[in-house]
């Protein structure tokens, strides 16, 4: 988190020096060429109006700057059209004070950044040779002198970071100060020059830049105040922190809590690079509930490392380093070994992991159970609690019904309430209803959802959305959530209105599997998505059965055992065909129950609303297809009469082209008849020749 703020501050660092530099260059413009005054001004003024659309990190009150620094490049603006400006004010009211912020405060800040890098990489360095040190006991003068170095290295690069971090913070009153100044002195310095006898523009004038210096002088002050008390807050920490430069504080007076349930902080993982060589990289630690979480310097967030419920932890010899220890999943399958820096985390992170592996975080208090349970954490050991004991631990006594409950119409009013009890909870489940103990059945081969063909009951799922060999089917699903659950059985029950089914199918279940001895138990990962549920086998990632979201009409927890719970399959199929039936699946989870119920809840919440989304956009389309359809037919219309028109308009000028032929024809017949009229009989017969 340190390291992102800094980021954050190191960014606005970069912006101000870049605006900056803009900034300069622009009045530096002014004070060089007289001839381009008026141009270099109207810059400036047109980078102050920018100034509202520059996005730093830490703006602070950049409205006041903003509207403070529009005002200025107001008046800058009116004063474009002067040509001269006295030199030695420009360069001791307008240059100096920026040119210091630029090239002291800017620069400082660099240098520093610098200086932090190679204190922080010199730490790094240090800490990385405290790591390889032997436990042998004639290393004692190079574990003082490596102990020296780390002790030196964590105090320079503490007293170098609370240095940086203090030019950071002190920059953002300066990055104030070298706006306002230069600009209040330039002012000044127009002023001075042109005498301007506008008594409204220098009253004005007057009393803006007066506010301005006022409120310069307050933001330096308010910056000394700050710097002041900054440098207080660094030695007050310099003075506390000293104990904690040590990398192997002294247990007498940093003991060890045994009772934590979170716990966070850097360790160094080994890895495998070859069958027998290895490395180790240091990362930052953190537990999240029941998971062991890693991230890396860097990275936004952390990612899953493994699993720690029902893991074990035990203290290991790793490589002659020391503080080693190693965490087992609780199927054996993963395991990774992590070293401390010391031995207070050492044993922190032993008792710490080997509370969360006993659940003890789910409890109301945690840190008073783990304070009664945690012994001896340094060695400990948690192996996964066995299923046939916790069964064994829950199997119910087994009370018969008096059959005469049902039909008896007299005596007490405890028989009139066994009574009715009864015949609600045969209303319910039936008595004889069989029961299935296992997922792969031959009973459950009819269920909707369920793998039939080989290609799609051999089809692996990746929970994680890691990349594989196949395209999950739920893929493009917004919830993903999977869950470890054990299979207990499932019957089919009459009525899927109320949890009381649930609960009466918990009951049964249990009842049978503890007078039939069956501890048995298929664990599976259970997928919750929002279109299905999955049961996953947790080793080959093979689908066992599969439930649509849509069928599952209820589901509870139960109200006193939070690991059990269940949920109601509608299917179109049963033992009579032609008609719907309701099965009631039950499982056993680790303390997960609720959790599941409201994932289930929020996968149909989210398939509700995404079904009336494309109802609504389906809606939409056809809406459009008419839209579109009414738009080709007045289209067509349209078409349709200009062809019309067309037409209309080539007959009358076909009709106009044949009248006019028609009496040019007769003008020139009647001109040469009155001709030949005027013509003697020779002249006729030489027309006629002609």
């Amino acid at each position: 988190q340190t390291r992102s703020l800094l980021g954050v501050f190191e960014e606005d660092a970069a912006a101000i020096s870049n605006y900056i530099n803009q900034l300069f260059q622009a009045m530096h413009r002014i004070y060089d060429a007289q001839n381009e005054l008026s141009a270099a001004t109207h810059l400036t003024s047109k980078l102050l109006k920018e100034y509202e659309k520059q996005r730093f990190p830490l703006g602070g009150d950049d409205e006041v700057m903003t509207s403070t620094l529009q005002q200025f490049a107001k008046v800058i603006d009116e004063l474009s059209s002067c040509h001269a400006v006295l030199s030695t004010q420009l360069a001791d009211a307008m240059m100096f004070p920026i040119t210091q912020f630029k090239e002291r405060d800017l620069k400082e800040i660099l240098t520093l950044k610098e200086v932090f890098q190679i204190a922080s990489n010199d730490h790094d360095a240090a800490i990385t040779r405290y790591s390889r040190l032997s436990k042998r006991k004639e290393n004692e003068k190079i574990k003082a002198e490596v102990t020296e170095d780390v002790y030196t290295s964590r105090k320079k690069q503490h007293q170098t970071m609370m240095h940086y971090f203090c030019a950071l913070n002190t920059l953002q009153y300066k990055k104030k100060i070298s706006l306002l100044e230069p600009l209040l002195g330039y002012m000044q310095a127009q002023i001075s020059f042109f005498k301007m006898g506008s008594e409204n523009l220098t009253e004005q004038l007057e009393e803006f830049l007066t506010n301005i210096g006022t409120s310069v002088q307050n933001v330096r002050r308010e910056m000394d105040c700050e710097v002041e008390n900054m440098q207080q807050t660094i030695e007050d920490l310099e003075v506390a922190s000293d104990p904690l430069y040590l990398p192997d504080p002294d247990p007498i007076k940093f003991p060890a809590h045994r009772n934590l349930t979170r716990k966070a902080g850097y360790l160094n993982t080994r890895n495998k690079t070859g069958l027998v060589s290895s490395s180790w990289e240091r990362q930052f630690y953190f537990t999240q509930g029941g998971n062991l979480m890693s991230q890396a310097r860097g990275d936004v967030a952390g990612g899953l490392v493994m699993d720690i419920d029902n893991c074990s932890v035990m203290a290991v010899d790793c490589e002659d380093r020391r503080y080693c220890f190693q965490i087992t999943s609780f199927d054996g399958k993963k395991s990774s070994i992590l070293q401390a820096e010391s031995k207070k985390d050492y044993e922190e992170w032993i008792c710490t992991i080997n509370n969360i592996s006993k659940q003890i975080y789910l409890s109301e208090n945690p840190e008073e159970i783990a304070a009664r349970v945690n012994q001896s954490a340094l060695e400990a050991v948690t192996p996964s609690p066995s299923f046939q004991q916790r069964h064994e631990s829950m199997r119910p006594a087994v009370q018969s019904r008096p059959p005469a409950a049902r039909t008896s119409s007299t005596g007490s009013l405890g028989s009139d309430s066994a009574a009715l009890s009864a015949l609600s909870l045969d209303s319910l489940v039936a008595p004889d209803t069989p029961i299935q103990f296992d997922i792969i059945s031959p009973v459950s081969e009819d269920l909707p959802g369920q793998a039939k063909s080989s290609g799609q009951s051999g089809r692996r799922t990746n929970p994680f959305g890691e990349s594989g060999g196949s395209k999950p089917e739920t893929e493009d699903s917004i919830l993903h959530q999977l869950f470890i659950v054990r299979f207990l059985g499932s019957m089919e029950v009459k009525s899927d209105e109320s949890p009381d089914v649930v609960y009466e199918t918990m009951r049964q279940i249990l009842a049978a599997r503890a007078i039939h001895n069956v501890f048995r138990m298929t664990e599976s990962h259970l997928l919750v998505t929002c279109d299905c549920l999955k049961l996953i086998d947790p080793q080959t990632q093979v689908t066992r059965l599969q439930f649509p979201l849509p069928n599952v009409v209820l589901y509870a927890t139960h109200q006193e055992n939070k690991r059990l719970f269940g949920f109601v399959l509608r299917t179109s199929g049963g033992r009579v065909e032609s008609r719907q039936t309701s099965i009631c699946y039950i499982f056993e989870s680790n303390n997960e129950g609720e959790k599941i119920c409201d994932s289930v809840g929020l996968a149909k919440q989210i398939a509700f609303h995404a079904e009336l989304d494309r109802k609504a956009s389906e809606k939409q389309k056809e809406m459009d297809r008419v839209k579109e359809k009414q738009q080709k037919e007045l289209n067509k219309q349209k078409q349709i009469e200009k062809d019309l028109e067309e037409q209309s308009r080539l007959i009358a000028a076909s009709s106009r082209s044949n009248q006019s032929s028609t009496e040019g024809q007769f003008v020139v017949v009647s001109s040469s008849q009155s001709e030949d009229s005027d013509l003697g009989e020779d002249g006729k017969k030489k027309r006629e020749s002609e």
